[in-house]
């Protein structure tokens, strides 16, 4: 029962109007037929029963059945009346085939005249009525009656069709009217989440939501100070370190052949510094200039792909159909050359990607490394910027490609699995959605 059970405050009020609606359309119904369609059948039936009584009351009690049509009536009773008797082996012959049957104007009759009654009702200018009675069961008798059939109650159907549908499309209305604004703080909330703020929402919808938007634009307000600040302080000390550092190098470049030991470990720690404020610079910046585009995962990977193998990398790609998909390619080789880099830096020396769809409409790659792996319970807190796996894959870097690796992917509203192989190493699976 809650796997059908709509979810979305939008569904639900949907729902609970519809069944309202039902339960008035099935209530209206009722009512209407009890107290205006099965009075007036039994009104109908009255009268016919009155009629055919009337017919008897002015028939010959014996051979009717041998009488000819038109000398069981008299003709001053026919043509004051338009009733017709007709013997049941003549009937046919004057339009008994071509009736269609009541059963419930037939029940009702059969309690009038205190026996089983057939009643068959003829469709055209004028409704006639053929009655077998439980007098006689071997003559038929046709009443004329006008505006005699079922289409006598469509009006009852009209307006139940018309105030169901206005209930039905008021209802629509009125519940989107309700969760636009909900629908509108959800996808509001989304952007925030993927580190992209939008303008200021308009307050709209109930005294509630409009307190709730009220409070959601302080708090994305508070967020992008705190980003815009933590930005600014993070590329003002990128900056500054940059100065020094350059002084350094251009230091070392002044010393003899005699410390060239010493020359290139500080040249080597000074290449380190500038990687690591590279990193700090993109984990800020990452998805928050580049605008995301059409493209083909698979050809961005054959590029990191061979770019490492012109390097002397011994990496190797096993790459499946993809379809193409919404990309920041940039942060994407970002990306890439992070979980490459990594791999190299702590692996064995052999690096494997592979790619492919899983399930539908989730396309995913993955990169494995021959190395030593990771314990299981440090595999969570290698998301978490400054962190490494120290014990089992050494203490280099910043402890930020992971970090940026993890946020690029929740920006793309995918997801990361790291595993530690069978067969020794460690596999990083990227799982990004097809269609965004």
């Amino acid at each position: 029962m809650k796997r059908w059970f709509p979810k979305s405050a939008f569904g639900q009020t949907a729902l609970l109007i519809g069944f309202l609606l039902l339960i008035n359309q099935v209530v209206s119904y009722t009512i209407v037929t009890k107290h205006y369609v099965e009075p007036s059948l039994r009104q109908i039936t009255n009268l016919l029963a009155k009629q055919v009584k009337l017919v008897f009351m002015n028939m010959p009690e014996q051979g009717r059945e041998q009488l000819p049509t038109d000398e069981i009536l008299t003709e001053q009773f026919k043509e004051v009346t338009g009733l017709r008797v007709y013997p049941a082996y003549l009937a046919s012959r004057y339009g008994l085939d071509e009736t269609i049957p009541y059963r419930y104007i037939s029940e009702q009759m059969s309690e009038q005249l205190g026996g089983e009654t057939e009643v068959r009702v003829a469709k055209g200018e004028l409704f006639m009525v053929w009655i077998r009675p439980p007098q006689d069961p071997y003559v038929w008798i046709k009443i004329p009656l006008e505006k005699f059939d079922d289409s006598e109650f469509s009006p009852l159907t009209f307006y139940l069709i018309v105030i169901g549908s206005l209930s039905i499309v008021g209802g629509w209305l009125f519940a989107r009217h309700l969760t636009k604004p909900l629908r509108n703080l959800q996808l509001a909330a989304n952007q925030v989440a993927k580190g992209e703020y939008p303008e200021r929402l308009k307050f709209e919808g109930s005294s509630e939501v409009i307190d709730l938007t009220r409070a959601f634009n302080s708090m994305a307000s508070g967020i992008k100070q705190l980003e815009d600040d933590r930005a600014l302080l993070m590329a003002g000390i990128s900056h500054d370190l940059r100065t020094p550092l350059t002084r350094i190098r251009l230091a070392t470049e002044m010393l003899d052949d005699k410390e060239a030991f010493f020359k290139e470990g500080i040249e080597q720690d000074i290449d380190d510094m500038n990687e690591i404020i590279d990193q700090f610079i993109t984990y800020i910046k990452l998805d928050r200039e580049e605008v995301a585009e059409l493209n083909d995962l698979n050809e961005i990977i054959s590029q990191e792909v061979k770019a490492e193998a012109n390097r002397g990398r011994n990496i190797t790609a096993n790459l499946g159909k993809l379809p193409p998909m919404m990309l920041r390619t940039h942060a994407l080789k970002r990306v890439l050359a992070n979980l490459i880099s990594n791999a190299i830096r702590y692996g064995g020396g052999q690096i494997e990607i592979h790619s492919g769809m899983s399930g539908r409409g989730v396309a995913y790659f993955k990169v494995e490394d021959n190395g030593p792996g990771i314990p299981s319970d440090k595999i969570k807190q290698l998301f978490k910027p400054f962190v490494q796996g120290d014990n089992a894959r050494g203490g280099q870097g910043s402890g930020l490609g992971l970090a940026i690796v993890h946020r690029f992917v929740n920006n793309h509203g995918g997801r990361v699995l790291i595993t530690n192989r069978e067969q020794g190493g460690l596999c990083v699976r990227i799982e990004l959605p097809v269609y965004k």
